[in-house]
């Protein structure tokens, strides 16, 4: 069986996105590419994310053949793969129908940085027209929409997140989520305070040094 770590990440991932609130039913989608391999690894088409078995788990080439998976891959399979074409410092992509992060794409409104946080997406987090899913025109205006950022908002859909693994990109996701929620709910009471380009590329030296920190001999 190819892939069957990246399968097992993709179960996992999907599972805690259910039952964390970041997508309802079967809504959303996950994948992980293997560079060396050239096969995704990506969350099949409607099927219950707790009923999820490793052999359920579609792997496709980047040109989207599948090779391998129980069902037919997620109907947004050509998003990610123009992620991952796009960007070679993508090796993974979450998709949510979180709430939040729906409210500020039914607004067709950017996530501002309201809260240091919005940093794992690297800054302000724009949103993209409308395109119904499953369309390669979504596809292509995500992938775009992207730039050199880790996340974007989908128009009346939800929201894309990419990281260097799965752990990361699933992270991006539940932040910007939350970050979302802040911004909403404090644009309810007025006119939230922004941090300025000066203020997050502080925030960003911070988190390079966060990451790589070690404990003093």
């Amino acid at each position: 069986m190819l892939m069957e770590k990246e399968r097992q990440d993709i179960i996992y991932y999907s599972q805690k996105m259910a039952e964390s609130g970041l997508t309802k039913g079967t809504g959303g989608n996950i994948s992980v590419y293997d560079r060396e391999l050239g096969y995704v690894a990506i969350t099949p088409s409607a099927v219950d994310y707790d009923e999820l078995k490793p052999e359920d788990i579609a792997i496709v080439k980047l040109d989207g053949t599948q090779v391998e998976g129980d069902y037919l891959p997620s109907s947004e399979k050509d998003m990610h793969l123009l992620c991952y074409k796009k960007r070679d410092d993508i090796q993974a992509v979450v998709h949510t129908h979180s709430l939040y992060a729906i409210i500020m794409a039914c607004l067709h409104e950017e996530i501002p940085p309201v809260h240091y946080l919005i940093g794992f997406a690297k800054g302000r987090v724009k949103c993209i027209p409308y395109y119904p899913f499953g369309s390669m025109e979504l596809a292509i205006a995500a992938s775009e929409g992207l730039e050199d950022k880790n996340a974007v908002l989908l128009g009346n859909h939800g929201l894309l997140a990419v990281g260097a693994d799965v752990k990361h990109a699933y992270s991006v996701a539940e932040i910007i989520e939350f970050v979302a929620e802040i911004y909403y709910k404090t644009s309810l009471k007025g006119a939230p305070q922004i941090l300025s380009d000066d203020d997050m590329e502080e925030v960003y030296c911070r988190f390079d040094a966060y990451r790589k920190s070690k404990p003093s001999s």
